[in-house]
């Protein structure tokens, strides 16, 4: 029988007051209960009157947080941000050579389908590793772009948009899903932008956001694809852009339990002072998380460059000798046990790193959650640390 190492090291004495900081779900709202819903439309057609009302007023409180420009579209589409990526690819691709930009899961998996599912036929590849971002000199703005803005899966987000020129002849398709309503984005110099409401602002799955700038319209009213597109994918009838899209009318059939869970965030979040109270909280969670990693001899952020590191989904590896010096299969249990550890001491939630990335943490830092329950969570991390270090060495001293 192995030795407990779990009460060697003494616990800290308060746990946050809530234990979720999963990258996606996330956290509700904060004073988020199932009453919040009590006024959803169910139960009758998401085309009655009160029905496309309700995502009107979601399409508004949506524009009016982002500070879209008045001329930008801002719909509701199917299956999640995911959805809304392939979209835009499978609609708007093809007219322009096309600069996929991957340094992470997500955006591998835009250029994936460039590449072996869209017979493009001029694309250019630019990749990096994780914790690395690629270099945007390269991007050539006669081309399309596609990227994925703030990289959840490695915690690598694009630093700013100075390397975008507004009067650039190619489209830029941001996959934003972990930014959007959390950090500053230049949106006005992005022609699509998607995002799902179960990031930022802790909403439920399985809807999308689409985000359209007026040359992103002009593509599609002027571009007709070779390849054929779903139902779920076709934004244009008859050459022209169907604008019912963005006044309240979706394209299939909406949960309007999930409108009214969105509604309730976005109302949350004007309620708190808007746009710069979201970023403001983002910025507060990942001061706590940063000023920790930087004072720690044992952890370090996956990002190489600190301009790059996301405020929102915050990726850490181990950085000690015990850990490094491991096997890579070692690594990943040792890993594996660090988040058991948490979950069953109920203090984090679902913060693996993501399963593509090198083994390490990754903990949610968006506008829902709580300044004081990140700072709760870190010793919380540190002594699982020292506990699962010294479950290893006894571990090889019998061995």
């Amino acid at each position: 029988m192995q030795p407990d190492h779990t009460h060697a090291f003494s616990r800290p004495s308060q746990r946050p007051a809530d234990s979720h900081f999963s990258s996606g779900p996330t956290r509700k709202r904060p004073g988020w209960s199932p009453s919040c819903l009590n006024d959803a439309f169910v139960g009758r057609s998401h085309r009655a009157a009160d029905g496309i009302s309700k995502i009107q007023y979601c399409h508004d409180a949506m524009r009016e947080l982002l500070g879209l420009p008045d001329d930008y579209r801002i719909g509701i589409v199917p299956a999640s941000d995911t959805g809304a990526v392939e979209m835009a690819m499978w609609s708007l691709l093809g007219a322009r050579g096309v600069d996929m930009l991957a340094w992470e899961a997500f955006g591998k998996t835009w250029v994936n389908d460039a590449v072996k599912q869209l017979p493009l036929e001029d694309i250019r590849v630019f990749d990096a590793a994780y914790g690395d971002i690629v270099d945007f000199s390269q991007i050539d703005d006669d081309r399309d772009v596609v990227l994925t803005w703030n990289g959840t899966a490695s915690g690598v987000c694009v630093p700013n948009g100075d390397w975008i020129n507004p009067d650039r002849a190619g489209l830029i398709i941001a996959d934003s899903t972990s930014a959007a309503f959390a950090m500053p984005m230049p949106i006005e110099k992005l022609d699509v932008v998607t995002f799902s409401w179960q990031k930022s602002l802790g909403g439920e799955g399985g809807h999308g956001v689409i985000v359209l700038s007026p040359k992103a319209v002009e593509r599609l009213e002027t571009y007709t694809p070779p390849w054929p597109l779903p139902k779920i994918f076709q934004l244009t009838k008859n050459g022209k852009l169907q604008e019912g899209i963005f006044k309240g009318s979706t394209i299939n059939t909406p949960s309007m339990l999930c409108i009214e869970d969105a509604i309730d965030a976005l109302d949350w979040a004007k309620s708190i002072g808007g746009k710069q109270a979201l970023f403001d909280r983002v910025q507060d969670n990942f001061k706590i998380v940063k000023n920790w990693v930087d004072q720690h001899d044992d952890l370090a952020f996956l990002a190489t460059d600190p301009r790059t590191i996301s405020p929102t989904s915050m990726t850490i590896k181990i950085t000690a000798d015990w850990f490094t010096n491991a096997s890579e299969v070692a690594q990943s249990r040792m890993a594996k046990a660090l988040v058991r550890l948490l979950e069953d001491e109920n203090v984090a939630l679902d913060i693996a790193a993501y399963r593509d990335a090198p083994p390490g943490l990754r903990i949610w830092g968006g506008p829902t959650v709580d300044a004081e329950d990140l700072a709760l969570l870190t010793p919380w991390i540190d002594w699982a640390l020292k506990t699962i270090e010294a479950n290893e060495h006894t571990n090889t001293e019998n061995e």
